[in-house]
C-alpha cells in the first residue's frame, strides 16, 4: 500500500502524462478506479444537486448515518444510537479515532455546526424545512450528540442520510479545499476535466477503501463515456441510456448491473402560471400521454409504469396499486383543451437535460401531444446549465430527474407541498399538506398507509405531474475490479468496497 505522499507524487506524475497524451489514455492503473462522471458545477455540500456532485461529497466526506442498497439506515460516523420512549430525542454516539483530511479531529461539535448550517433558514438551503422539525441540537460529552425533535418523525434517521448532510468541519467557509473525514483524500481539482482523489491511510473504518486511488473523469455525454469504456480509458460507465446499457451486456472484460429502484422522470407543469393555472391542461396533458408506449419506447420495458405520484412499487406496503393514472385518451384530452381555452391547440416549451432517457422522453412527449393539438418546443440541456442557478425551478414545463430515495416522505416534504423547498411545478393544496404532515408524523403505521393511499389519488387526479415510470440503476465497469455496489440513488454508490483483483 502506498503512502498518502507517494500517492499524491504519483497521481501528479500520472496526470502528468495524461495532459501530455491530449486527455485520458488508454492506459489502466490496475489500483486506480476511473469512473465517467457528467461535470460538477457545486462544491458545497449544502447546496449539490447532481449525481455527480452528491457522489464526490459521499467520496469525501462521511454521513452520520448512511443508506444500504436495501434502503435500511446504518451506522457510518454515528456507530450507535438510542431513541427517547417518546420518540422525540435520538442520541448518536461517534465512532472512535476519526479525523479530518488536515488531521484534525471529529467531535460532536463538527456535527452540531453541520445540521445548525443546514437547517438555519437564514442561509437559504434546502435543508432547512426538511430539519424545521429539530428544536435543538447538543453536545452530549465527548463522543455524543443528542437531536430534540419538536413532533415524532419515524423517518427521521433517513432524513439525517439526506444528499447534504456530510459532516463537515466546524467553521468551514472554503468548500474548495475538500476537507472532509472520508475515504478519499482530494489531490487535484480540475473543474472541466476531472478529479483525482487518493486514499485515505488513516480512515477509521480498518481495510477501506479498497484501491489506491479514485478519479471521477468529466464527460457531458454518455456515448463518449461508454466508448471509452469500451477503449479501456475508464473503468466504469453509469447513468446512461437505458439503450447503450443493453448495448454492453455481454461484452467481454466488461460487468453490467442494474438494480430496480424509485428513480422517475417528473414531467411537471407549474402551477402558478398559464397555462398551468388551468387544472383542465394538466389533466389534458395527462390523458394525452400513452405511458406504455412511453415505457416500452424509451425504457425498453426496463423498470416500471408510473402512476403520476412517486410513490412507486418499491415502498411495497404504501403503495397503493389500486391507484391507477387518468387513461390514455387523445379525445379527450382535446375536449380538455378546448374547455380551458385552448381549441385551436398550444404552444409550449419544454426543457429537459441531457442525460440519461430524458431527451428521448421529451421527443416522444413531442410526438404524443402533437396528435391533440399540443405544439412542443423541445430544449435540451446540459445537465450542469438545467440545475444551474435553480434554472430547473423557473422553467414552465420541464423534465426533471428524481433519484431513488429511501421513504416517500421526501418527495412529499421537499417537492409537492405549498412552501417546499423543490416545489418546481408550485403545487399548493392544504388539503394534501395536512395530509402530508399526518403521513410524517403519525407513529400509527395503519393510519399512515390509508394516509399515503388518499395523497397518491389526489396527485393522479389533480397533481400538476405526470411519472410515466421508474427507472432502474444502470452500470458497467471493467473486469478488473470487484466489490461494486449499485445504489438506487446513483450518487450514494459507495466506493470504498471497490477492489482491484
Amino acid at each position: 500500500m502506498k503512502t498518502t505522499g507517494q500517492r499524491f507524487w504519483m497521481n501528479c506524475f500520472l496526470a502528468g502524462i495524461l495532459l501530455l497524451a491530449g486527455g485520458v489514455s488508454g492506459w489502466a492503473q490496475t489500483d486506480t478506479f476511473r469512473v465517467a462522471m457528467q461535470p460538477p458545477t457545486r462544491i458545497d455540500p449544502a447546496i449539490i444537486d447532481s449525481d455527480s456532485e452528491i457522489a464526490i461529497a459521499n467520496a469525501v466526506y462521511d454521513y452520520l448515518v448512511d443508506i444500504d442498497a436495501n434502503n435500511a439506515a446504518i451506522p457510518r460516523l454515528a456507530e450507535a444510537w438510542t431513541v427517547s420512549d417518546d420518540g422525540l430525542t435520538y442520541t448518536f454516539r461517534l465512532a472512535d479515532n476519526v479525523h479530518f483530511h488536515d488531521g484534525s479531529p471529529l467531535v460532536p461539535g463538527d456535527v452540531v455546526w453541520t445540521f445548525d448550517r443546514l437547517r438555519n433558514p437564514d442561509n437559504g438551503f434546502p435543508t432547512a424545512s426538511l430539519y424545521a422539525n429539530i428544536k435543538s441540537i447538543e453536545v452530549m460529552g465527548s463522543d455524543s450528540v443528542d437531536f430534540h425533535l419538536i413532533d415524532t418523525n419515524p423517518f427521521f434517521l433517513f432524513d439525517l442520510s439526506d444528499n447534504h448532510a456530510v459532516i463537515v468541519k466546524r467553521g468551514t467557509t472554503d468548500f474548495s479545499l475538500f476537507n472532509g473525514t472520508g475515504p478519499f483524500v482530494v489531490d487535484d481539482y480540475r473543474p472541466d476535466d476531472r478529479i483525482l482523489m487518493s486514499a485515505n491511510d488513516d480512515y477509521f473504518i480498518g481495510g477501506l477503501p479498497g484501491v489506491d486511488a479514485l478519479q471521477f473523469i468529466f464527460f457531458t455525454d454518455s456515448v463518449a463515456a461508454v466508448s471509452a469504456l469500451r477503449g479501456g480509458q475508464i473503468d466504469m460507465a453509469w447513468r446512461m441510456p437505458v439503450s447503450l446499457y443493453v448495448s454492453l451486456q455481454g461484452v467481454p472484460g466488461i460487468v453490467t448491473v442494474d438494480v430496480p429502484t424509485n428513480g422517475f422522470d417528473l414531467v411537471r407543469l407549474r402551477a402558478d402560471q398559464a397555462p398551468g393555472n388551468n387544472p383542465l391542461v394538466i389533466q389534458a396533458l395527462k390523458h394525452a400521454t400513452d405511458r406504455e408506449a412511453i415505457f416500452q419506447l424509451v425504457q425498453l420495458g426496463a423498470g416500471s409504469v408510473g402512476r403520476d405520484t412517486p410513490v412507486g412499487p418499491l415502498y411495497d406496503g404504501l403503495f397503493d396499486p389500486a391507484i391507477q393514472p387518468l387513461a390514455y385518451d387523445p379525445a379527450q384530452a382535446k375536449r380538455l383543451l378546448a374547455q380551458a381555452g385552448y381549441r385551436d391547440g398550444l404552444s409550449i416549451d419544454l426543457y429537459a437535460p441531457d442525460t440519461g432517457d430524458r431527451p428521448q422522453l421529451a421527443v416522444v412527449l413531442k410526438e404524443q401531444w402533437a396528435q391533440v393539438g399540443v405544439d412542443v418546443n423541445v430544449i435540451i440541456e446540459p445537465e450542469s446549465v438545467y440545475f444551474g442557478e435553480n434554472h430547473w425551478m423557473d422553467v414552465s414545463l420541464g423534465i426533471t430527474n428524481w433519484g431513488s430515495r429511501p421513504y416517500p416522505q421526501f418527495y412529499f416534504n421537499l417537492m409537492l407541498t405549498c412552501a417546499a423547498a423543490w416545489n418546481e411545478a408550485r403545487y399548493c393544496d392544504s388539503v394534501f399538506d395536512d395530509l402530508v404532515e399526518l403521513a410524517g408524523t403519525t407513529l400509527d403505521e395503519t393510519q399512515r398507509v390509508a394516509t399515503y393511499s388518499q395523497i397518491q389519488q389526489i396527485l393522479v387526479s389533480d397533481g400538476p405531474v405526470i411519472i410515466p415510470y421508474f427507472w432502474p440503476q444502470v452500470a458497467a465497469y471493467s473486469s478488473q475490479f470487484t466489490g461494486l455496489e449499485l445504489k438506487a440513488f446513483a450518487g450514494r454508490t459507495d466506493f470504498r468496497t471497490v477492489f482491484a483483483r
